[in-house]
């Protein structure tokens, strides 16, 4: 502060700074201890020793870090209830018997289900291997018939036209085993899915007439496998 000339002692100059305070200066240390400024070689006895007088700095907690411990804890779970769940299951014998059981039978099933499907593979195997089997047998009859029409040596016309009737009818029985039936569709309308055209006639001059749209004569005959179209008939139609 300064001092009238009255005051001063002689060869004092009222222009030299006083020293400050020791409260000035404490709270120099505490406006640059908030501002984030090391105060100007600042005495450890100025600074505040008080832990509840003291204050965090910005972006600091003064918190602990949160552990994983502390949210099991928080959560309800602890080492002695994780630790004992797993003893009393093993300490039980009425559990670990049908633990055993249910084992046993998972096993047994998955065995089952291997043997179905080796048994399936095989017969799907022979299905596909074998499926001609009783076809050809039907069909062996008719080889046999046309083997010994052509082993006799003298045939009349009639007797001739005999054994090829009779080799007919074993091949028709044949067909039958094997699910196949003729298409003969004369007289029928027209079905694409069935018939194949070879040629269009007139309807009207036939003998007796036929509609529009209709099969007049068959040229060849279809065949059916179930109801799988194995060769459609060849027909004319009329126009």
């Amino acid at each position: 502060m300064t001092k009238f000339p009255h005051e001063l002692k002689p060869g004092q100059d009222d222009s030299a700074p006083t020293e400050p305070s020791s409260s000035a200066a404490q709270a120099a240390a505490s406006y640059s201890q908030h501002a984030g400024q090391d105060p100007a070689q600042p005495s450890s006895n100025n600074m505040p020793t008080d832990g509840h007088s003291q204050q965090a700095q910005p972006g600091q907690t003064t918190d602990p870090p949160i552990s994983g411990e502390d949210l099991r804890k928080a959560a309800g779970f602890s080492e002695g209830s994780q630790a004992s769940t797993p003893s009393s299951h093993s300490s039980d014998p009425g559990l670990q018997a049908k633990l055993a059981e249910r084992e046993d039978q998972l096993i047994r099933l998955a065995a089952e289900v291997e043997n179905m499907r080796k048994r399936h593979s095989q017969e799907l195997a022979n299905t596909s291997k074998f499926a001609i089997e009783g076809f050809a047998e039907a069909l062996l009859p008719v080889a046999d018939s046309l083997e010994m029409a052509l082993v006799l040596q003298e045939q009349t016309y009639e007797g001739l036209k005999s054994g090829v009737e009779v080799t007919l009818r074993q091949m028709q029985q044949a067909f039958e085993r094997g699910r196949m039936s003729a298409i003969n569709p004369v007289g029928e309308k027209f079905d694409p899915n069935r018939h194949q055209a070879v040629s269009m006639v007139d309807g009207a001059a036939q003998d007796p007439a036929v509609a529009s749209g209709h099969v007049v004569a068959v040229m060849q005959k279809g065949y059916l496998i179930g109801d799988r179209v194995l060769r459609p008939a060849l027909v004319a139609v009329a126009q």
